[in-house]
């Protein structure tokens, strides 16, 4: 089945494009299709990329809720969902 993949901030550079579809059935899949195709990104989203373990703060969202919230990386995909990836993101307040 298709789903579509919007990238954010640095993924979205390291790719050229906010958006890819792929066919997955589950987010392993997904997280396995994007590893074995492109080597940057596979640096940029993974500690630990044989097992599929995400770089610290790295948040994979299906239909606005994440992955954690739901079954992790055996979350079941549909066709027409779409997975936002974003990537670190700090912030704050500057002291004046």
């Amino acid at each position: 089945m298709k789903i579509k993949i919007k990238f954010f901030a640095n993924f979205r550079d390291i790719l050229g494009r906010g958006e890819v579809t792929v066919s997955a059935n589950n987010v392993r899949e997904l997280l396995k299709y994007l590893r074995d195709n492109n080597e940057k990104l596979k640096e940029e989203l993974f500690d630990d990329a044989e097992n599929l373990e995400l770089n610290n703060f790295v948040n994979v969202v299906i239909n606005g809720q994440r992955i954690e919230v739901l079954e992790g990386l055996d979350t079941e995909l549909r066709e027409g969902d779409t997975v936002s990836i974003f990537p670190p993101v700090a912030g704050g307040r500057r002291n004046q």
